[in-house]
C-alpha cells in the first residue's frame, strides 16, 4: 500500500493535498466494507479513494461538508 504521506496534488486546482483520515464505507462493486482515504487541499476541495486501491484515481467526495 502506498504511504499516506505521498500526498497527491488536487485534480481541480493542482494544490498539494493533506491526508484527512479514513472513512469506513461499503463498496458497491464487491459489497465489502472498507476504508476510503480522504484528501483535502487548501482550496477546500475534498477528494477520496479506496484505501486498498491507491492506484485508482481520486473521486470527488459527495459529502465534503462532513469533512471540513
Amino acid at each position: 500500500m502506498r504511504c499516506m504521506t505521498d500526498a497527491p496534488d488536487c485534480p481541480e486546482c493542482s494544490q498539494p493535498m493533506k491526508f484527512g483520515g479514513f472513512v469506513l464505507a461499503e463498496r458497491e462493486d464487491d459489497g465489502r466494507r472498507t476504508c476510503r482515504a480522504l484528501w483535502r487541499c487548501t482550496g477546500r476541495h475534498v477528494w477520496w479513494r479506496w484505501a486498498d486501491r491507491p492506484e485508482e484515481l481520486l473521486e470527488t467526495c459527495p459529502m465534503p461538508e462532513l469533512f471540513r
